[in-house]
């Protein structure tokens, strides 16, 4: 059962390459996309009790002894990432099959899909640094086919800006990894929170916590790092905009929230009241962004920058409110994000364009529409009892209980801002009277509003029932507070 860990990464890479070999077969291309993206949620869902059951599981590949061997490990904060990561890629899988075009679909469309997926789990799974740089670089690889997928125009003009900002993010990546290893001799993250503590220069440390603070901010979008994302998100089709706004930034985040607790922790008075302003202005610039246009997409794309911002800054306090918090809204962002944005490409596709000033009307025409994107809108702001609420509690909590109280008072005046901003869309496109739209066929419009319905009940269902989830919550963070859990786990031999 030690190998159940690898399953998530393993089976969606088996689905891709063999998806590889009949592009054509649209019918085959969809069903084995499906199909693995099923197994690999069913192996999560078997490693989360596993974990549960009997604590974090190491697997050291070649039988090397860590840390000298490649070490795979999942505790409970990884695999709930897993989970979502996994969930979302198989009802993007399902709103592909109405929404993406049969020519995309004979484009190696899913096969990059489930390579991404491959990408971003492995990424949540890993114990060693390099290999995150590794696992960082298949999903960008599979990002760069997927954001220029269908050639148009606008996605070929972004693309061009995509591919510098990574490159040039991947490359200050190695080099952070370097000095790193220069200063430590070693890789491993659970030898480097032991090591990192003995070592008394604590100065280039915390110049190389700096270094990765960069990196991971590029992938993460935080401030002022932010400026690639909106144009990037805002080119490919819908089904590849909500797969990016839910997964991409989020290993930005993970990577930012495994590093910042169980190995950069020596200048803590630096190193996390950095993280703190950090995530605050990040919350600001993303709340100005989402007033500023008038652009469904757009405003849920800066969504995606208030939502880093608040995740962060629980995780800057170091403190178990902060933490737990962190960890929950983290989850809830990444599923609430797909679901918006599922909803909002109905919107656009109902009414042929994303310009909220060219929208009116769909209550009358569309009302279960209009109250499914309602319940979603009151997620997203933190409305209790919805899923985004009790994350944002607890951040706020750890804040005035940590030293940052006047990050909360911007968490809670912000939380206003996010829900005017959803409301905008819910006020333009749903009420006054009804604008001319394009012809949707009723087939295919269940088609995309199924899964988004239920990506939306399952965020109803966190929020309500956020009791039974809390026990993981607590698990996932007190392996983040508590560093030894891990260390002793992955160095047990």
């Amino acid at each position: 059962m030690i190998n159940l860990l690898l399953f998530p990464v393993l089976i969606p890479l088996l689905f891709a390459a063999i998806l590889l070999f009949f592009p054509k077969n649209i019918r085959m291309q969809r069903t084995f996309a499906a199909i693995g993206a099923g197994l690999a949620l069913v192996a999560v869902l078997f490693l989360i009790a596993k974990v549960k059951t009997d604590g974090i599981q190491a697997v050291t590949l070649g039988s090397w002894d860590a840390p000298f061997g490649i070490t795979m490990v999942s505790d409970l904060f990884s695999a709930l990432l897993v989970l979502s990561a996994t969930i979302i890629t198989l009802f993007i899988i399902f709103y592909s099959f109405p929404t993406i075009g049969a020519g995309r679909e004979q484009s190696f469309y899913y096969p990059a899909v489930l390579f991404l997926l491959t990408g971003v789990n492995g990424a949540f799974t890993t114990g060693d640094i390099f290999n995150l740089f590794v696992f960082f670089e298949v999903l960008l690889m599979s990002s760069y086919m997927l954001i220029v997928h269908g050639g148009e125009k606008p996605q070929l003009r972004e693309t061009i800006k995509y591919l510098l900002v990574n490159v040039i993010s991947s490359a200050l990546f190695v080099s952070a990894v370097a000095f790193l290893y220069s200063v430590t001799g070693t890789l491993n993250m659970a030898d480097l929170a032991v090591k990192i503590p003995q070592i008394e220069a604590t100065g280039i440390l915390t110049v190389i916590a700096v270094m990765f603070l960069v990196v991971f901010g590029f992938k993460a979008a935080i401030f002022p790092l932010y400026f690639w994302l909106p144009g990037a998100y805002h080119a490919p089709p819908t089904p590849i905009l909500a797969l990016f706004g839910a997964l991409l930034t989020k290993v930005g985040v993970y990577a930012i929230m495994r590093t910042y607790t169980l190995f950069f922790t020596m200048n803590t008075d630096f190193t996390h009241e950095l993280l703190a302003i950090i995530a605050i202005l990040t919350i600001l610039a993303g709340c100005i962004g989402a007033l500023a246009y008038f652009d469904v997409k757009k405003i849920i794309i800066y969504n995606i920058i208030i939502a880093v911002g608040v995740i962060l800054f629980g995780v800057s306090q170091l403190n178990e409110a902060g933490v737990d918090g962190a960890i929950f809204y983290l989850v809830h962002d990444m599923l609430i994000k797909a679901a918006l944005f599922f909803l909002v490409g109905i919107v656009a596709v109902i009414f042929g364009t994303s310009n909220l000033r060219q929208m009116g009307g769909l209550m009358k025409t569309h009302p279960f529409l209009g109250w499914v994107y309602l319940i979603t809108a009151f997620g997203l702001a933190g409305i209790p009892p919805l899923s985004g609420f009790p994350g944002k509690l607890l951040i706020v909590r750890g804040g005035f209980e940590g030293p940052h109280f006047w990050g909360s008072i911007v968490v809670l005046a912000t939380s206003l801002l996010v829900l005017l901003s959803a409301m905008r869309i819910f006020v333009y496109a749903f009420w006054g009277e009804p604008v001319e739209t394009v012809p949707l066929k009723k087939s295919t419009y269940r088609q995309m509003l199924i899964p988004s319905v239920l990506l939306v009940a399952i965020t109803v269902f966190i929020g309500v029932g956020a009791e039974l989830f809390m026990p993981l919550i607590n698990g996932a963070g007190e392996v983040l507070l508590n560093p030894s859990i891990y260390i002793d786990a992955v160095l047990k031999e």
